[in-house]
């Protein structure tokens, strides 16, 4: 039922739609079915249709099941499904492009228009296909045109859409497919299609694969080309498939995010359409994301959709603001994501804290390679952008003459080497990112706007961006959404707990997490411990799950404590802090080393950054192994005398790390020891490196 106002709302916006798609399709041309599809007649039905549910409470754990939505006295916004927010993206922006792919070594584009018909044809095909209402479509493999189309025509088709980490084994894979009943899985090729094929026995509600990229290399039942799912819908009415999009509900859940399962076996978080097209609209806000009729964004798509942080980046604030997102190539993360940034020049770019390392220390590595002058000059360039930006907190403030000159003679110049000349917002999310890098891009006038949130919380609950931002913090809350501190000590630090349209439906068949994980007033626990200032501004100080608890009963938050140690000695790659339960804390740490090209593997090989670092003290190291074991003195040297400052500014002694040890390789998501967006698997690492953790422990 809706409130008299609500009603109002809807039949004002009902009008305005009708309205505007009758005078935007007498301007397209498009065929009699293709008008009858997203005509008049469908529109009013659309917006009839945006009644909720009915629901009883604040979550469920059933697929099936709607959920009350957290709509506050006087919130302005209706809630609209997916579909709803798509085809008013199609008025206004429907002959505008929308997606680019690389084939051939040329940028084809499709419209806004044409984007919503191939998710229209997916969708049918769907349904040809036998997928039932509220199971699953998983889909396994590199972003690309047809993951959007798979993911928007699952939806549109009834069906609950799930991404799967194309780092997965079989066997997480199975898992995911198992826990969403999905019905189709689509893969990208012949590596992802081989995983599915080892445990299709294992998947009794699986109908059909469908792999989107490359030649099929053999004859399956069951298992399509892109070009023949494309077709396979034909049969299937507009009529039939414009019943379905008109039978959705707001409140009722339409995608599947998996978290990564760093702390136990990965959990299905339900998103319902409400959260998604909500947050698409408000988070992108903060971050002064514009709409394609004012200005055009144009961003990157390469970082997993299974993760929300990208899913909402790429896939529906694309939608909702009418953005062009280019594919990158599936090698991005290797080395061509450059490339393809030179290429394009995207207005808004997106790193979890591990890509923008990774940029760091190329670009580090790079000015050490430039002659005496150069490297002279872009090291006065970058301190002069780094001390005014750090002055100068809001980006319109005026900054200095100097920084003019730096800005104009070099800082661009870098910016353009990395794909970044018309780039105006940067952001970075999914982890917390460390100072050293926010302080290193700030040296290249770039800004980097964290966001901080949760699979749980549709992503972003906090945000910085042009008007908030204020370091160290990850900015203020997202303007629609709600937060309170719990169990709040006497320094003002306590759990940060959500609220608000974002917040999440439940974890799929586990009520139990669920529990655990909101309150009975439906507030989210996000176990994180942090502090808001005066201004609004928060500012995370750990986890509770990672609190290590020594001995002696002393609470230490590891994070700081590793960060400082890597702030220190700029050639440790990673440093994880041990001694749970323990008399005293120690240290793994692993250095700084080059990878595959191929494998993404860790080599032995140390990068030219740590080689350098060897070189000053002392040391002809060029491998881990020249290292490890008591060899070159002089880096174990330096690597304690880093942790003795470290230790100086210790608030109690039970704080100090009292022994450490150099691991073998560094860590990697290949290795196990990181997940799919690069955080630390502190559970995993434990167990992995037992034997290592107890010699430290002995005598």
């Amino acid at each position: 039922m809706l409130f008299p106002d609500e009603e109002k709302a809807v039949d004002q916006l009902k009008d305005s739609v009708v309205s505007s798609v009758q005078e935007s399709m007498a301007q397209v041309q498009m065929d009699s079915e293709e008008l009858a599809s997203v005509g008049k007649k469908n529109i009013e039905e659309e917006f009839f249709s945006a009644s909720l549910a009915p629901a009883h409470s604040l979550w469920t754990s059933d697929a099936r099941s709607s959920v009350r939505l957290r709509i506050e006295e006087g919130c302005p916004e209706e809630p609209v499904t997916v579909h709803q927010m798509f085809i008013a993206s199609v008025e206004k922006y429907g002959n505008m492009h929308a997606l680019s792919s690389k084939k051939n070594n040329k940028w084809e584009e499709i419209t806004f228009l044409e984007y919503y018909q191939f998710c229209r044809r997916a969708a049918k095909s769907f349904i040809k296909l036998g997928l039932k209402r509220f199971h699953g479509v998983a889909i396994l493999g590199f972003n690309s045109a047809e993951w959007f189309y798979s993911a928007v025509g699952a939806i549109m088709a009834g069906g609950i859409m799930t991404g799967i980490y194309a780092t997965n084994s079989p066997e997480a894979c199975q898992y995911v497919a198992s826990d969403s009943k999905a019905n189709i899985i689509v893969v990208e090729n012949q590596k992802q299609l081989d995983k599915i094929l080892q445990i299709r026995d294992r998947l009794p509600h699986l109908k059909a694969i469908v792999q989107y990229s490359g030649q099929l290399q053999q004859k399956i039942s069951n298992l399509y080309s892109w070009k023949e799912f494309m077709q396979l819908g034909q049969e299937v009415s507009e009529k039939q498939l414009d019943e379905i999009i008109s039978s959705q509900r707001a409140n009722q859940c339409c995608i599947l995010i998996y978290t990564s399962g760093t702390t136990g076996k990965p959990k299905g978080v339900m998103l319902s359409h409400d959260n998604i097209t909500w947050t698409a609209n408000h988070a992108s806000r903060v971050g002064d994301m514009q709409p394609a009729d004012t200005k055009q964004e144009s961003l990157v798509s390469y970082l997993p959709l299974s993760h929300i942080a990208a899913q909402i980046y790429d896939l529906w604030t694309g939608i909702q603001w009418g953005e062009l997102v280019y594919f990158a190539q599936p090698d991005a993360l290797k080395g061509s994501l450059v490339y393809t940034l030179r290429e394009v020049c995207p207005t808004s770019h997106m790193g979890v804290p591990r890509v923008w390392e990774k940029m760091m220390e190329k670009i580090k590595q790079e000015i050490s390679q430039c002659g005496y002058v150069k490297k002279k000059l872009v090291t006065w360039a970058m301190s002069v952008s780094l001390e005014a930006n750090r002055k100068c907190m809001q980006k319109d403030d005026e900054k200095p003459f100097l920084f003019s000159l730096a800005e104009s003679f070099v800082l661009q110049k870098l910016r353009a080497e990395l794909g970044l000349s018309r780039c105006q917002k940067f952001f970075s999310g999914a982890a917390p990112i460390s100072s050293e890098t926010v302080q290193f891009f700030l040296g290249l006038n770039i800004r980097l706007y964290e966001a901080y949130g949760m699979s749980e919380s549709t992503g972003p609950h906090f945000m910085s961006g042009p008007k908030a931002y204020n370091l160290p913090s990850c900015g203020k809350v997202v303007p629609g959404c709600q937060y309170k501190m719990a169990n709040v000590d006497s320094e003002g630090t306590g759990e940060i707990c959500f609220w608000g349209r974002n917040i999440f439906m439940g974890f799929l068949n586990m009520e139990d997490k669920t529990r655990e994980a909101l309150d009975d007033d439906g507030w989210l626990h996000s176990g994180d411990l942090g502090r808001i200032d005066e201004e609004g501004f928060l500012y995370i100080t750990g986890r509770i799950k990672e609190l290590i608890i020594t001995a002696g009963g002393e609470n230490v938050p590891p994070v700081p404590i590793e960060e400082a140690v890597k702030k220190e000695l700029p050639f440790i790659s990673n440093a994880m802090l041990i001694g749970d339960k323990r008399k005293f804390l120690s240290m793994f740490l692993t250095l700084k080393c080059c990878s595959n090209t191929e494998t993404m593997e860790p080599t032995e090989e140390l990068s030219v950054e740590a080689v350098e670092f060897c070189r000053q003290l002392g040391s002809q190291a060029t491998k881990v192994s020249d290292i490890i074991g008591g060899r070159a003195k002089e880096v174990h040297r330096a690597i304690q005398e880093g942790i003795d400052r470290v230790n100086s500014a210790a608030t109690s002694n039970a704080q100090r790390i009292q022994k450490w040890t150099i691991l073998r390789k560094d860590f990697s998501v290949s290795g196990g020891e990181l997940g799919p967006t690069m955080k630390l698997r502190r559970p995993v690492v434990l167990e992995m490196y037992h034997e290592d953790i107890e010699s430290l422990y002995q005598g």
